[in-house]
């Protein structure tokens, strides 16, 4: 049917397309069909939505449409049925739990980019990976289609090194000291990053705090070649599109398969460049990977996944059982990793972690000797090389080279937790800290999360206060303090855990 173009002021974030009831009956189309708008050579793929917000004649298209195309009010184009795309019957076969073959695997991502994919036929391929999960050919080929359907980069200065964290530990703001350290050593390292997704402060939050992170491809190679190094949010570029969208899938479904999340970090490595990858793979009770066996065998995937791409790979297993550092949200980390960067000191964990990471790094890039790497790291963190490297970032990144950590404002409305009882900080719960930083605002509210007085190990008396809750309003810091009564974020214990008497 030929209709006019309506431009409806709405984000669906289904891709949705909009018919009158009458058009749809003419046309036999029925809500949720796959239908193909065709404008000159070009075509769009959407959800049919049949409503009478548009009138008989009329096809309304959302604003998510036209982030991809350009369609204006009025413009003449043709609507028609799509039908089912080739993908869907790889979709099946997979759910049946056959192996699928690189052809199918790329059909199907490029229909994921397209849109021909609706949201329930990702979520059943997203389904269908959890249950028969992906032998390393396939996620070889996921990583190659979903990194070749969207942007690469192609920056000039090699050898080009990266760092990723699969997270789960709070205030792992490591990488804002790792990545000037590396740079600092004449290495070049760009790095792209993601907003929280569950976490309380992603490495893209906590930047934004002192500098822009939001770049065009373009802008990003132009920062590279110029001071080595950057700090950005990967989410602003086109790099591996169908992420995004299988990642919906995942959140929707809480679900994370491994051969989709091996594909989703190791696609954008691909797409940016990155020869020289160091995963960050942090172990221990609360975080995505709890014991050291679970952490070795994705280390082996992650190595010969590396290989198949032609990038060399490796994986530092790291402590992650307790927070990193004393702080847990986007403007409190960011102080005290500028802290850190100026003065060569801050928590332990916090600098043993990142000189650690940072001197693998070294290593791989062959500015260090093996085994000297952590020494070499902690030397330009001391000499300031890595704060002056810092500040030429954060300048090509629009911020203020001359920002001090106290000129960072964190959220005022203010309560402090303190020990019930004396004794020894036994366990502090990873998932608790961060559901009281969301809780009272992070990472939306930048200035929102929690401070940390003690680590595990550490001998408190009763009153001795244990951690503060920082918020911006009266309303989420109260939401946040009874998020912690409800939790027990913190315990304490003394050197007898049990008696038993005579039984």
């Amino acid at each position: 049917m030929r209709a006019t173009v309506k431009i409806v002021d709405a984000y669906t974030d289904r891709y949705s397309i909009f018919i009158h009831p009458e058009d749809a009956k003419a046309a036999k189309l029925h809500p949720d069909d796959l239908v193909k708008i065709e404008y000159g050579k070009r075509s769009i793929y959407g959800s049919l939505v049949i409503s009478s917000f548009v009138q008989p004649g009329e096809v309304g298209v959302s604003r998510d449409v036209l982030q991809l195309h350009n369609l204006s009010d009025g413009e003449v184009v043709e609507v028609v049925p799509a039908g089912t795309p080739e993908s869907v019957r790889y979709i099946k076969k997979k759910m049946n739990g056959e192996k699928l073959r690189k052809v199918e695997i790329e059909a199907i991502v490029r229909d994921i980019v397209d849109r021909k994919l609706r949201d329930i036929e990702i979520s059943s391929f997203v389904t269908a990976l959890e249950i028969n999960g992906l032998d390393m050919d396939e996620t070889a080929a996921l990583t190659i289609a979903m990194a070749e359907t969207g942007d690469m980069l192609d920056i000039d200065r090699k050898p080009i090194m990266d760092v990723h964290s699969i997270g789960g530990v709070p205030g792992n703001k490591t990488n804002i000291l790792v990545v000037p350290i590396v740079a600092a050593a004449g290495l070049t390292i760009p790095k792209t990053s993601s907003r929280a997704i569950t976490s309380a402060a992603g490495t893209a939050d906590v930047v934004e705090v002192f500098a822009n992170v939001t770049f065009s491809l373009d802008e990003i190679k132009s920062i590279v070649e110029k001071v080595g190094a950057c700090l950005v949010w990967g989410g602003a570029l086109n790099f591996a599109p169908a992420d995004d969208l299988t990642i919906k899938a995942e959140r929707a479904l809480s679900i994370d398969p491994t051969g989709l999340m091996l594909a989703s970090i190791m696609s954008k490595k691909y797409a940016i460049g990155s020869q020289y990858i160091l995963i960050d793979i942090p172990t221990g009770k609360g975080v995505k990977v709890e014991t050291v066996d679970q952490a070795r065998a994705l280390a082996k995937d992650f190595i010969e996944l590396g290989k198949r791409l032609g990038q060399y790979v490796e994986v530092a297993i790291t402590y992650g059982g307790q927070p990193i550092g004393h702080t847990v949200g986007p403007a409190l980390e960011a102080k005290e990793a500028l802290l850190a960067l100026m003065t060569g000191k801050g928590p332990g964990s916090l600098i043993e972690k990142a000189t650690g990471l940072a001197g693998i790094l070294l290593e791989m890039g062959g500015v260090a000797p093996p085994g000297a790497g952590k020494r070499m790291a902690k030397e330009i963190l001391d000499s300031g090389k890595a704060w002056e490297k810092m500040k030429e970032i954060i300048e090509a990144q629009g911020g203020d080279p001359n920002i001090k950590p106290e000129d960072i404002p964190v959220g005022d409305k203010t309560y402090t937790f303190v020990a019930p009882t004396s004794g020894y900080v036994t366990s502090i719960d990873n998932r608790a800290i961060t559901g009281i930083a969301r809780a009272a605002g992070a990472p939306e509210d930048k200035g929102a999360g929690v401070e940390l007085y003690v680590k595990v190990g550490e001998k408190v008396k009763e009153g001795d206060p244990l951690f503060k809750i920082h918020a911006g309003s009266e309303t989420r810091l109260e939401q946040a303090i009874v998020y912690a009564r409800r939790t027990e974020p913190i315990r304490i214990e003394g050197m007898v855990l049990q008696r038993i008497g005579n039984i």
